[in-house]
């Protein structure tokens, strides 16, 4: 199914469908403030187990994100966070950010990494923060099994033609992104870049390894 949600005032309608459909363990690609991302609610591991089988990779090497709809869950995903590091997650999000923290005992086992950390992500999308919000529940989120984000990627309509069939819903949310989050480690000493994306780190006035 190819949805058409609007980007500042998604359809009630649209969202109940959408959030059935998360709720009884299904698969949608959904926009965020970078590139259209797939994912599903983070406590159905029959959804991540199918995520995994689409992509080919093994759930144990996998690297998810949890969407959250803003911090205030934090707690409940990641352990103890240093007040320093929570003011520059408070001040970058919602932001093309992803931050590795190191993971709580809520964390579902087969989404920690051999690390124990967990990806959070509050994207500045509505249609996705909206989602997770009237879910209740982060989303497991991951990149589309593609090598390469190319402009055709930015069409919701291109993206249900390719995968369409592999997943529930399509949520269209218009034209999307082709560089990824920033990628943040603050699970160590020192905070890492794991990643340079859409994200600028002199925003967060960091001096990373």
């Amino acid at each position: 199914m190819l949805l058409n949600v609007h980007p500042q005032n998604p359809n009630p309608r649209h969202l109940k469908t959408i959030i059935s459909c998360l709720q009884g363990g299904g698969v949608i690609i959904y926009p965020t403030d970078t590139v259209y991302a797939m994912g599903c609610d983070i406590s159905h591991p029959k959804a991540i187990e199918r995520i995994c089988r689409i992509k080919q990779i093994d759930p144990k090497k996998a690297q998810f994100s949890f969407i959250c709809h803003d911090l205030s869950h934090l707690s409940d995903y990641a352990k103890s966070v240093d007040t320093p590091v929570f003011r520059m997650l408070k001040a970058a999000l919602p932001g093309p950010y992803t931050f590795i923290l190191q993971a709580s005992k809520q964390v579902p086992r087969m989404l920690k990494t051999k690390k124990d950390t967990v990806g959070i992500r509050v994207p500045d999308n509505n249609i996705c923060r909206t989602i997770v919000k009237e879910l209740g529940n982060p989303v497991m989120s991951t990149s589309l099994p593609i090598e390469h984000y190319v402009e055709e990627y930015t069409d919701p309509e291109i993206i249900y033609e390719k995968f369409g069939k592999i997943v529930d819903i399509v949520v269209d949310g218009g034209t999307g992104g082709t560089t990824f989050s920033t990628v943040i480690d603050f699970s160590g000493p020192e905070p890492e870049l794991v990643r340079e994306g859409a994200g600028s780190t002199e925003v967060l006035g960091l001096k990373i390894l």
